[in-house]
């Protein structure tokens, strides 16, 4: 996998892209932040039944919570976890206060403390400072923060360690085979993530010619340089929103966060909506075809989108 990042054509499926970066026991990143989340590939580790993975990540949403209550996770390092505004993260909570399915560990962080770990493994540098985190008890909880004297001015400062996940899986609204990677609107952290990331798999509404690219090359965000392997999933965030070129199924997602209010309720709701899908594309299926167009209908009346 060494020389993935060099390769011409770093196109796969989503199979095959999760077959090979993502292992049991290895660390993960999921991209995206209240949209462009990397729904598809969550999906297809349940389906792969991964286990063992430690999260690190900053606010993960529904994405994680499945894969806690599908027994993929061993633990997590991030600042929150929910889903939406619909309840709170019903998975971990069974997770960590009643060992179901089993229990896992949790490391917290802020939200500015989680991006710090990023751009620090973006940076290459061991830690990073923060003042912010003295005024809050996370380091009371999180022996991983460590509080020092700052050698300059000899004032109490706060450092957290690097992060550098085995792999990052970054939804983005299009790339090129070679994984040059675009995306509109809110970048959260994801330039460090896949940076950062000792592997990085894009996952993208379409795949464009690079001509198209180098049309509005800033519009880059991750380059090809940090990418291994590129993944055409349309609708790939549903049932979050994909900025251009979808909006926010609330429905959908409210009936998923009713269902996991009882444990039989979210295992009834995975079997129907992951494990009886062959793949992102049966789960399209399901989820129907004038459904989905309506969502991009929508986006494009919100957001004033040209057709």
């Amino acid at each position: 996998m060494a020389d993935q990042k060099k390769r011409t054509d770093k196109t796969l499926t989503l199979k095959e892209a999760i077959k090979e970066f993502v292992h049991d026991g290895c660390s993960v990143t999921l991209g995206g932040f209240c949209g462009r989340n990397s729904q598809a590939a969550a999906y297809e580790i349940v389906r792969q039944s991964r286990r063992n993975l430690t999260i690190i990540d900053d606010s993960p949403t529904d994405q994680l919570d499945i894969l806690i209550g599908a027994g993929c996770i061993k633990a997590v390092e991030i600042a929150w976890n929910g889903v939406s505004i619909f309840s709170l993260a019903r998975n971990l909570r069974r997770s960590v206060e009643e060992a179901i399915p089993h229990k896992i560990e949790v490391q917290d962080y802020s939200n500015y403390a989680a991006s710090l770990r990023f751009m620090a493994g973006a940076m290459n540098v061991p830690f990073l400072p923060t003042r912010s985190l003295l005024g809050s008890d996370i380091p009371r909880h999180n022996q991983r923060i460590k509080i020092i004297n700052d050698p300059y001015e000899g004032e109490p400062i706060a450092l957290v360690p690097a992060a550098s996940p085995d792999v990052a899986i970054i939804h983005v609204q299009r790339a090129d085979r070679h994984g040059n990677a675009q995306i509109w609107g809110h970048l959260a952290n994801d330039e460090n993530k896949a940076r950062a990331a000792k592997h990085t798999v894009v996952t993208c509404e379409e795949i464009v010619r690079e001509e198209a690219i180098l049309k509005i090359p800033n519009m880059t965000a991750l380059p090809s340089y940090c990418v291994d392997a590129v993944v055409k999933a349309p609708y790939g965030s549903h049932p979050w929103s994909c900025y251009g070129y979808y909006y926010h199924d609330i429905i959908v997602q409210r009936d998923y966060a009713k269902s996991n209010q009882t444990r039989p309720g979210f295992l009834k709701w995975i079997d129907e909506w992951i494990l009886s899908c062959e793949d992102q594309s049966d789960y399209c299926r399901k989820v129907g075809k004038e459904r989905l167009l309506k969502l991009a209908k929508m986006e494009r009346a919100i957001n004033r989108i040209p057709v």
